[in-house]
């Protein structure tokens, strides 16, 4: 392949070491970066013309060490999409339309992704949800085209969907992928060839305002928000994200996170194909195809991986994996979100595979990826580092009713505010849209945390509810509600439970009503029947005579939240059978800290034993003996 010459959106570059580098780099304009750029269909056509017979993906099917990729340079990819796009056309799917999608990681998820931009708006939905909830994001979207796979043995995405266009009023069309159609169903690959690849039969001239896709965010279970990106949107962090992780045509890239959820499609997608980069698909099902993780370090060496994205129970799986003769040397980096990442893990992960570890953070609101520790600078253990260039990022002190009262002082803890080309503009239903806007499009993400004098920001808890289990967000309210269905039930609240190794595990805290004599045996079997999402059914169940409330009667979260702190720590500790006192008290720098009392008595080689334990925890722990 010819020598290509500096990428044109890495003109007047830098190495990002600090805030003060990010600063420097943002005097050179995004939009010159982005000249030229009016869509994520141009950003793909512009990488083609560069580099058409470029690999553009390896396609495994399969994680075994005899599993062959399949290859497709960006000629292929611009043309399927193209196809893509003119299918969609032809089906009546004009620009404020929109087709869904349940995919697994496929090539024809990206061609279903970036030809629904093309043609419309592309709405990825998780194909694990169960079908009220599929059916919920669907008919708020008003799809009009939904995309599935054929029957596939270790999926039950067929059986799921089968009278879904009884239940959603706008659908009219359902296009499958390989295997015999259904009756009434379309089939792609009969019909795809039929469509030009070197032009948009529908003439679109896009508007970078307007919107390409809704991405389903608060939660894998509860009401559906949709959250409106534009193609401005996409660009912009695309961009971003591929300058600070220094994205290269030379780089290969692994996607192991899947195609539904903004990473997958931004990190190990778009900011790929800018730069015109390699993507190994790693089999449909990702991270959760069994040989995945078993035969990871392998497809490194295979395809020379450079980076990829993953979570924390990832990381703390392929710690079980050894390396062994591989050669994983072509490895740069790797990047972590999703949920808080553990201190110790962290630490083992880099000294095992010598790797520089990315911690950063982002929302679906962001697009994706907001803020992010530097690849070549201080990164700083257990901090998010600090923003992306172009997008501003800041604590803030809100009044009781969220409005903004001020900034915060270095090292105070505040309310985390982003804004930015890549912060979207709103979610689809207007009712989500309340209290979440401050003034000059400051948008509030729930997340509370801290700046220090460097410009690096660290999280300090969350304003909103959400339980993260290892990556996947889950809504309390659908455990709650749940069990308020049973009888004996007078109250309920669902909290996060730290887990070593998940982040976080439901747990629910019940008040019986007068009366009854279930245990919490029982209430947990109700609630595996009565939740579909199964990561959502509480792991445990605490009956307490009373739920906190505040002085005007609300239930206080973060009173139950530190009771699961101490419970996390006695079950951890469980094996020393020592007298412990535990305690949780609100910290300026960490938000909390757990503190353990130990009698002065105990050996310092057994004190060691608890800290390391205690390392795999995302909480502060102070460990102290008793006066």
């Amino acid at each position: 392949m010819v020598a290509l010459k500096v990428a044109y959106f890495k003109e007047n570059c830098i190495t990002i070491r600090n805030t003060q580098d990010s600063a420097r780099l943002e005097r050179f304009p995004l939009d010159h970066r982005l000249e030229g750029l009016q869509s994520t269909y141009d950003l793909i056509r512009r990488t083609t013309d560069r580099m058409p017979d470029k690999t553009a993906f390896h396609f495994l099917e399969t994680a075994g060490s005899n599993s062959q990729a399949h290859d497709i340079s960006y000629r292929q990819l611009f043309s399927r999409i193209t196809q893509t796009a003119n299918l969609f056309h032809d089906l009546g799917l004009r620009s404020c339309d929109v087709v869904s999608y349940l995919l697994p990681n496929l090539p024809e998820t990206h061609y279903v992704l970036w030809g629904g931009e093309a043609a419309g708006i592309a709405n990825p939905i998780n194909p694990l949800l169960d079908l009220d909830h599929i059916v919920g994001i669907m008919t708020a979207a008003r799809s009009k085209i939904l995309v599935i796979p054929g029957p596939l043995p270790e999926n039950d995405i067929w059986l799921k969907i089968k009278n879904i266009k009884d239940r959603v009023p706008s659908l009219e069309h359902i296009i499958q992928l390989n295997g015999t159609p259904e009756q009434g169903n379309l089939c792609y690959e009969d019909i795809i060839d039929n469509y030009p690849t070197d032009r948009l039969v529908s003439g679109r001239v896009f508007e970078r305002d307007d919107v390409c896709s809704l991405f389903h965010t608060g939660g894998t279970t509860g009401t559906p928000k949709l959250a409106r990106h534009s193609h401005y949107n996409e660009l912009a962090n695309a961009l971003m994200a591929s300058l600070v992780i220094d994205i290269t045509a030379e780089d290969v890239s692994l996607c192991g996170l899947p195609l539904f959820h903004v990473n997958g499609v931004i990190v190990t997608g778009l900011a790929c194909f800018l730069a015109g980069a390699s993507v190994v698909i790693a089999t449909p099902g990702g991270f959760r195809t069994p040989d995945v993780i078993p035969n990871f370090w392998t497809i490194v060496e295979k395809y020379r991986v450079s980076f990829f994205s993953g979570v924390p129970t990832i990381y703390a799986a392929l710690l079980q994996v050894s390396i062994g003769a591989a050669d994983v040397s072509s490895l740069r980096t790797a990047l972590c979100g999703a949920a808080p990442m553990p201190h110790d893990l962290i630490t083992r992960f880099e000294a095992v595979t010598g790797l520089a570890l990315m911690e950063g953070y982002g929302l679906t609101e962001g697009t994706c990826v907001s803020c992010c520790n530097p690849l070549d600078g201080e990164r700083r253990v257990g901090s998010i580092g600090f923003p992306l260039p172009y997008q501003d990022m800041k604590t803030v002190i809100l009044d009781e009713e969220g409005a903004y009262l001020r900034d915060c002082a270095t090292d105070e803890i505040g309310t985390v505010v982003i804004r930015g080309p890549n912060v979207f503009d709103g979610y689809l239903q207007e009712e989500a849209n309340e209290g979440v806007w401050l003034a000059n499009d400051w948008f509030n993400t729930g997340d509370m945390g801290r700046v220090d004098d460097q410009g690096y920001f660290w999280l300090t808890g969350r304003i909103k509810e959400l339980i993260i289990r290892g990556g996947h967000n889950i809504d309390p309210a659908v455990i709650e509600n749940a069990l308020t269905r049973h009888e004996g039930v007078q109250a309920v609240a669902a909290v996060g439970k730290p887990d070593s190794y998940a982040g976080e595990i439901p747990v629910a805290y019940v008040v019986l009503a007068e009366g009854a004599t279930c245990d919490s045996a029982e209430l947990i079997a109700f609630a595996k029947s009565h939740i579909a999402e199964r990561a959502a059914v509480p792991k445990e169940i605490y009956l307490i005579p009373e739920l906190p409330l505040t002085a005007v009667g609300k239930i206080f979260k973060p009173s139950l939240k530190q009771d699961a702190m101490k419970r996390a720590t006695l079950d951890a500790l469980a094996n020393f059978d020592l007298p412990l006192n535990i305690s949780v008290d609100p910290d300026k720098t960490y938000g909390t800290v757990l503190t353990i009392e130990i009698e002065s008595s105990v050996s310092p080689s057994v004190i060691e034993e608890i800290r390391d334990i205690m390392a795999h925890y995302t909480f502060q722990t102070k460990i102290k003996n008793k006066k």
